[in-house]
């Protein structure tokens, strides 16, 4: 095995190796899951060292910085304002949904002109335009923290895995019987989860491109699916009005939420897996966590993306001035930049 690269992760900290062996690149992550600021990396090196052969003395120190920028980071307070700062005419027809990649450097933006486009954040420069869906592209994600892959989901009922980095596509995932609405990478980028208005989720193989397991039990559409940060469930929300938890490994469903009164449109784990959020059409609305889990983020119908503390309640800060529906709202990797999709066909970056 040869050691390539290291990864970061701030949110569960851990950091990823990527390695050669036999031929073919794969990774592991190094979670570091009771990290603190008061962490002595010293000693957390020596222990990594001991369980983990690709950690040589030669790469140690390398291994320290990473431990005390991930310790940085926790001590940074979360009391970020966010003001507007450009805007992007995406599309020529309404977005559906928007994503940054792990940096924030670039983002994607999805249409109902049958189109995924990845762009430059800070030029607003179109890198590529992802095409061959044959109707609206609904659902579309980095594979984040590598950011080399993209995968979007559309109402041709199909999933594509696509190259982010020249826009080739890899592989078309068929086997829905409706539109696919939502779409998630796993944390190790080795599957990706899909939701369908034919009531079920799919687990697809990244490098083959096969379908490893298909979802049933709720009895309306799926419109939202998320990972935990380990990668072992997948919550998905329905139409049903319910949530539910699965275990990846067995496809088993093994717990499910009941409580909103309307349909489920958007679920989440926070980055430690002790909350869930959830949006409903029962007047709440698209909703993600911050990196760090102390703010949520939503958008509505009422033009708005509001910021509120998970702790109180509170909203901190109202985000204003599309002039139509928000479908869309995401985080970048490092929470401090808010992208924001509307039926308006613009997309809003705030800093």
């Amino acid at each position: 095995m040869k050691l390539k690269r290291f990864l970061l992760r701030y949110y569960p900290p851990g950091i990823i190796l990527e390695y050669e062996k036999g031929g073919y690149l794969r990774t592991k992550s190094i979670d570091l899951l009771d990290l603190t600021p008061k962490t002595n990396p010293d000693e957390l090196v020596a222990e990594i060292r001991r369980s983990e052969a690709l950690i040589t003395e030669s790469r140690a120190d390398q291994v320290k910085q990473l431990i005390i920028r991930l310790q940085e980071k926790q001590g940074q307070q979360d009391h970020h304002k966010f003001c507007f700062f450009k805007e992007l005419k995406a599309h020529i027809l309404p977005l559906t949904n928007v994503a940054f990649d792990k940096s924030g450097s670039r983002f994607i933006t999805g249409s109902y002109d049958r189109t995924c486009r990845v762009w430059d954040t800070a030029s607003r420069t179109e890198l590529h335009a992802l095409e061959g869906h044959r109707n609206v592209v609904y659902a579309i994600a980095f594979n984040n923290p590598y950011g080399d892959k993209i995968a979007t989901g559309s109402f041709d009922k199909t999933c594509k895995l696509w190259c982010a980095e020249t826009g080739k596509c890899f592989y078309t995932f068929r086997g829905h019987a409706a539109e696919i609405v939502c779409l998630a990478f796993n944390p190790q980028s080795t599957l990706v989860a899909t939701g369908s208005m034919d009531a079920t989720a799919k687990l697809w193989d990244v490098e083959t491109g096969e379908e490893v397991a298909t979802l049933t039990g709720h009895t309306a559409e799926v419109l939202s699916v998320c990972f935990n940060t380990v990668g072992n469930q997948l919550v998905t929300g329905s139409f049903d009005h319910t949530v539910a938890i699965w275990d990846v490994a067995s496809g088993r469903r093994v717990h499910t939420l009941i409580g909103h009164s309307g349909e489920i449109s958007n679920v989440q784990f926070n980055w430690d897996c002790s909350l869930i959020v959830t949006g409903s059409m029962d007047k709440t609305c698209k909703v993600c966590f911050s990196p760090q889990g102390s703010r949520v983020l939503t958008a509505s119908s009422d033009k708005t993306a509001r910021l509120w503390d998970v702790q109180s309640g509170v909203c901190l800060q109202v985000l204003a001035g599309h002039t139509d529906e928000i479908f869309s709202c995401a985080f970048n990797y490092e929470g401090d930049t808010i992208i924001t999709g509307s039926k308006d066909n613009t997309c809003r970056i705030w800093y």
